[in-house]
């Protein structure tokens, strides 16, 4: 996940790119939480577990760990140096978390939210990271070294490196042995067997460019990648063909699908989720542009209670410019970090 660009696109105006036909329409979601975690730092991906209603959220060098349900703050994992995402393994009991700063994997136990070990992978700065139910191996994705770790989940050992073409993002299963990642410099997709652990299939998924969040319509095949210019694709999970584009708010970041409302979603940094419906497997809308809060750029959605979650904060000035920094960032109003809840709405 971009973190270098998390504050740049904390200055994008909300709505600045919102479909107007999509918007003039009664909202399908209503914001029913926000929920103030404790600490401050920057955040990338959040997880959720459905079995338990628990979310885990990268969070500076900690991994926040907050109830769905009650928005009760249950705890927090530490020394997740540059923490990037957590993949769960219920089935296991356990978590893996990437950790950018020291190029490592922490490991804890799902239930007791415990620490059991600390995995050096064979890459730099570990940023989007899956767990495969397949193969039960865990795919982490090294964006500078443009390559991928492979853990076997169950005794917690490196078990082979793949070679990428370019700078991974994020990834998604069909739980079936086929694995799929952006790799966001080419703009790419690449689908890697689970069980040989080797690439079948890159396809470039032209005109979208810069992919980052990626999700999956299992049943019908259908992947969904944001793209930094504003952008959905959606392409063929098995031939890897491009059926149709449909434009996103700015700084898109995250995407996720949920398959019983048969809807994708791209989370934009403006302060926006796009929502687009599958209205058949062939044929796609955008439903709406859901106002968030700026800087909300990553999504999980609960597929139990179709709750969507995003995390973000207030943010202050950015400092003057310097030779030093030229590009200053705009600074996170301390103890401001919050969870958005969203829920469709009951007609």
């Amino acid at each position: 996940m971009k973190k270098s660009h998390l504050f740049l696109m904390c200055f994008l105006i909300a709505g600045s790119s919102c479909i107007l036909n999509a918007q003039q329409r009664p909202s399908e979601y209503k914001t029913v939480n926000r929920i103030h975690v404790p600490g401050d730092g920057g955040w990338d991906y959040l997880s959720v577990d459905e079995s338990t209603g628990r979310v885990f959220i990268s969070h500076g060098n900690t991994v926040d760990v907050v109830d769905e349900k009650s928005g009760t703050f249950l705890g927090m994992i530490p020394d997740t140096k540059g923490v990037h995402g957590i993949a769960l393994a219920p089935e296991l009991n356990k978590a893996f978390i990437s950790n950018g700063k020291d190029s490592s994997v922490t490991v804890i136990d799902l239930k007791l939210l415990a620490f059991r070990e600390k995995v050096q992978v064979t890459g730099q700065n570990p940023d989007a990271i899956l767990y495969d139910p397949f193969s039960q191996k865990v795919f982490v994705y090294n964006g500078r070294s443009a390559n991928a770790t492979i853990i076997d989940a169950k005794t917690d050992k490196v078990v082979a490196t793949i070679k990428l073409d370019g700078k991974p993002e994020f990834s998604v299963t069909d739980g079936k042995g086929k694995v799929y990642v952006n790799i966001e410099d080419k703009s790419e997709i690449t689908c890697i067997n689970s069980s040989t652990l080797k690439v079948e299939n890159v396809w470039n998924i032209a005109p979208g460019e810069e992919p980052s969040g990626l999700a999956l319509d299992n049943e019908n095949h259908r992947m969904f990648a944001v793209c930094g210019n504003k952008m959905m694709v959606i392409a063929d999970a098995i031939t890897g063909k491009v059926i149709t584009t449909l434009p996103t708010g700015e700084g898109t970041d995250g995407a996720a699908f949920d398959p019983v409302l048969r809807r994708a979603y791209s989370s934009n940094g403006e302060g926006t989720v796009t929502v687009v419906q599958e209205v058949t497997p062939d044929k796609f809308e955008v439903l709406e542009n859901i106002p968030t809060q700026r800087g909300a750029r990553t999504i999980a959605v609960d597929k139990k209670t179709h709750y969507l979650l995003l995390t973000t904060a207030e943010f202050g000035p950015a400092p003057e410019k310097s030779e030093s920094n030229p590009h200053p960032r705009p600074s996170i109003i301390k103890d401001t970090f919050t969870l958005l809840e969203l829920a469709p709405v009951i007609k």
